[in-house]
């Protein structure tokens, strides 16, 4: 099909060599110079894409008239490439593989399950910090790793072999945001000389790290980026733009870390969800790539599809600081200036967007989040007090609920010979972890010149905390040792234990039996301290009920204090052994200008280069892996980690009948804020679980039954694991955890069980939830795991947008409470059945009313929030994947 928008293609020529593109300036329309520069990208790629059949000029005009259609229209989008981690990664391979199976059973060709865009995925979930606070950490983690993950990273390694266009980053590499900003991302990237905007989605919600580089890109479902690897457009909603302009720079006292803590509160209150914020004004130029990518990394958490800062000549210089190839500049920055896509921040002039928020950098100071969710930031100088009143607060979000006996309560424990006292507050955790803060120099290295000062006066972490670091990738230990910091680090336990998304995923590993054990039993809300974006309950640690988000220094500092119970401008950390006074927290922070200073020494543009050159090469562990070959995966039936999915095993190529929702039952009745860790299988397994249960009568020992992360590929461990978080709150079970009523009878049991047995007898069941259902990380086992236990509808007062989308994948309706209304004001107590209108296809409409009725005599009415006409089409063929596989046979 021939493009209409072939005649603004156009050229240049870098060092006689000659580009091609579709100059979006050659529109000559005046509506492209106020539109955001992320929506920009979006116009360039229904330009270049346009076949009026997938994409059409009316698409096209859409977003050029953004001004009046956003929010209020949809568009295609065919972003570049698609970006995977292994948690995530592995389910995409397994439906694959499977779609290969149904392909072939339908008479089609198998070789047309492959991606039709570049697919990077990064090995980086599976590590855990098994050991700790030891030289040889990192050798022992590793080697834990792939003693448990070989028949995973086998299948991935198939997986490299099978697909075309599918480059996979080996275990011990770092963390795949990191890797992607680092080493991934194209900027513009270059198909046979013809050139266009880098975008991406990936399976993880932190994609949108690579926005700090200019690029567009943002967390879906696996199974939503398994279609756009087959070829499928995204189907969005232009969204609205907010604009966020930065002013002033940040004082010599507050990190990057701090300010995103800021922006993540201030956006929250806001409102942003399903929006792109846009960072603009002169206070971003002061900003570096890495200070810009930990905003960006953090949108999930504030609520926006993108935290986008638009290329600019920062932009230029960090490609150029980690060692892209000099040729790849020059096209680069050429295409970017030629496309009004180079962003001047000092300019007084700037895009139009939907709305604006201003910030003063300067006004920031240091800052936590905690005790449960990313967004709630607390001054540095106000933690002491706001810890104390969270512990007496009502259980809530700030609120653990303890009586005055219960605060005051402390234990002794007994650790490698030596007595301590602990109490609430206690530090049992203190992680510089995750993707956040370890891609950025000037945090990391100011942890460890905090450390090296702290050493300096010979303070020291306690013995019995659990610290451990986390990096990126290899180039932090590079800089950190040609700065001569890790030592200093090593000393006071924060030795290196493995590249990888570590304590910010639940990696955690074990606390020290003395240590858990008084944790348990005195009943103590201990704490953990992390460098990550992520602290929701039973999230970092099950033992650990307040967890903080901080900058690595801050995390340093903390496990120096042993306690987040503490004053740092009051409460010395220690009695210097050079001076003999009291060590303040101020005496051994590190000023700007020494981490500027250290920072120019010591990170190098060859750090990168020597790092990344070898990762096609993979490593010893990993090239000894053997892995079958062929275009068709050998399943076996037995095993607990890859099992071919019941997803298409049924499958026929006529679209059947959906059958009507009637006389559904509650398999749940939740609150408000219910996060995809409260619904997808996440962390240790529990060894009086379902899942448990089921790995036992497989042969199983309890000491190999991993995690759920690792055994993401087996949907029978999976579909047990749904609703098995121990800190599920469900109206419909006397206390917290995984359980419910199974209603017919009264009885008690796992959800799992209840699903099962509902299942059994013929019954749908729906689920009825609050306000921000799904909220958290993009998790496509938030969706396949209901799925697979027979929920056919979801009925929120909200939903957060990946896990909405995820749900219509699936083919589970979302419907949606009535302006002022839940389950609560409606009466609704979860016991009784329901009945949910929902018209024959031929009739469904976007955002229409649906009305559900129940047994008992109560109705309602909900919005259907099919947001797109596509996802009528995705509903009626029982979700995305069918309806590809059905197109592509």
């Amino acid at each position: 099909m021939t493009n209409p928008f072939d005649k603004v293609k156009d050229s240049f020529t870098v060092d006689g060599e000659t580009y091609h593109f579709y100059n979006i300036e050659k529109l000559q329309d005046k509506r492209i110079e106020k539109l955001p520069y992320s929506v920009r990208i979006l116009l360039e790629s229904a330009v270049r894409n346009c076949d009026n059949f997938a994409v059409h000029e009316k698409d096209v005009e859409n977003i050029l008239n953004w001004e009046k259609t956003a929010n209020n229209i949809e568009i295609p989008f065919k972003p570049a490439r698609v970006l995977l981690q292994d948690f995530t990664g592995v389910p995409a391979v397994v439906d694959l593989a499977a779609m290969r199976d149904a392909m072939k059973r339908l008479g089609g060709d198998p070789s047309k399950i492959n991606p039709l865009v570049p697919v990077d995925l990064v090995i980086d979930h599976s590590v855990q910090v098994d050991v700790a606070r030891t030289v040889d950490a990192l050798e022992q983690n590793q080697k834990i790793e792939f003693n448990r993950n070989h028949e995973r990273f086998s299948f991935l390694k198939w997986g490299a072999q099978a697909f075309s266009d599918f480059f996979i980053a080996p275990p011990g590499y770092g963390i795949v945001h990191q890797v992607n900003l680092e080493y991934l991302a194209r900027e513009v990237m270059n198909k046979n000389n013809l050139l266009y905007p880098d975008s991406v989605v990936g399976t993880d919600s932190h994609t949108t790290m690579i926005n700090g580089l200019g690029v567009c890109g943002w967390g879906v479902g696996g199974i939503e980026a398994e279609a756009v690897m087959l070829g499928q457009p995204m189907s969005m909603v232009l969204p609205e733009v907010v604009g966020y302009k930065f002013t002033g720079k940040l004082p010599d006292t507050a990190t990057a870390t701090d300010l995103v803590l800021t922006v993540t509160n201030e956006l929250r209150k806001k409102g942003v969800v399903g929006k792109f914020v846009e960072f603009f004004g002169e206070g971003v130029s002061s900003l570096s790539v890495q200070d810009r990518a930990t905003i960006s990394n953090m949108a999930p958490e504030y609520g926006a599809t993108m935290g986008f800062f638009p290329a600019d000549k920062n932009t230029i210089k960090y490609l150029l600081s980690t060692g892209r190839p000099d040729k790849n500049i020059k096209f680069i920055e050429q295409y970017l200036s030629t496309q009004n896509l180079m962003c001047d921040y000092n300019s007084p002039n700037h895009p139009v967007f939907t709305t604006t928020m201003e910030l003063d950098l300067s006004t920031v100071v240091p800052s936590l989040s905690g005790p449960k969710r990313p967004h709630d930031r607390i001054s540095l100088t106000d933690m002491q007090k706001d810890f104390n009143s969270c512990l007496s607060s009502p259980v809530g979000f700030k609120g653990f609920g303890l009586a005055q006996e219960q605060i005051k309560k402390e234990t002794t424990i007994n650790f490698k010979g030596k007595e301590y006292t602990i109490r609430n507050g206690v530090v049992a955790i203190a992680a510089i972890t995750s993707c956040t803060n370890t891609s950025n120099p000037s945090v990391m290295l100011g942890a460890g010149l905090l450390a090296r000062n702290a050493v300096e006066h010979g303070l020291e972490v306690l013995p019995y905390i659990k610290t451990s670091l986390s990096p990126g990738s290899g180039v932090v230990t590079e800089y950190f040792k040609h700065s001569g910091v890790q030592d200093a680090l090593d000393k006071l336990g924060f030795n290196l234990t493995g590249y990888g998304c570590m304590t910010c995923i639940g990696n955690s590993g074990d606390l020290s039996e003395p240590v858990a054990e008084a944790i348990t039993k005195a009943d103590l809300v201990a704490a953990g301290v992390l460098s990550g974006n992520r602290n929701f309950e039973a999230r970092i640690h099950p033992l650990l009920r307040a967890n903080y988000l901080a900058s690595p220094p801050l995390v340093v500092a903390y496990a120096l204090a042993g306690t987040v119970d503490f004053n740092f401008e009051t409460d010395p950390l220690g009695i210097s052994k050079k001076t003999g006074q009291p060590v303040f927290l101020r005496d051994i922070w590190p000023s700007k200008q020494l981490i500027q200073e250290t920072i120019e020494k010591n990170v190098l543009p060859s750090m990168y280069k020597s790092i990344y050159a070898n990762v096609t090469d993979g490593n010893k562990s990993w090239n000894e892996l053997k892995v079958p070959t062929g275009l068709l995966y050998p399943w076996e039936e037995n095993s607990t980690y890859i099992h071919n999915p019941p997803f298409f095993k049924t499958m026929e190529l006529t679209v059947p009948q959906r059958p009507p929702i009637k006389d559904a039952y509650c398999l749940l009745n939740l609150g408000d804020s219910i996060t995809t860790d409260h619904i997808s299988p996440a962390g240790n397994i529990n060894r009086k679980s379902s899942a448990a249960r089921y790995l036992e009568s497989k042969g199983v020992k309890p000491e190999d039954f991993n995690t759920y992360g690792a055994r993401r590929g087996n949907d029978e461990i999976m579909v047990r694991g749904t609703f098995a978080n121990t800190r599920l709150v469900n109206k419909l079970a006397p206390s917290v955890g995984p359980n419910t009523t199974y209603i017919p009878t009264g009885e008690l049991m796992f959800v799992s069980d209840a699903a099962e047995k509902y299942q059994s007898e013929g019954h749908p069941l729906i689920v009825l939830a609050g306000s921000d259902y799904g909220s958290g990380s993009s998790r496509d086992w938030a969706a396949k795991g209901p799925y697979l236990q027979g929920i056919k509808c979801v009925i929120a007062t909200s939903f957060e947008r990946i896990h909405r989308s995820n749900l219509v994948g699936m083919g589970i309706v979302p419907l949606q409470f009535k302006s002022g209304e839940n389950a609560q004001s409606l009466g609704l107590t979860g016991q009784e059945q329901f009945t949910i209108e929902l018209p024959e296809k031929s009739q469904l409409k976007t955002g229409q009313t649906v009305k559900v009725t129940t047994k008992c005599g109560k109705s309602f009415e909900t919005t259907l929030r099919f947001d797109t006409p596509i996802e009528i089409e995705y509903y009626a063929n029982g979700g995305i994947l069918p309806y590809v596989l059905r197109r592509l046979v």
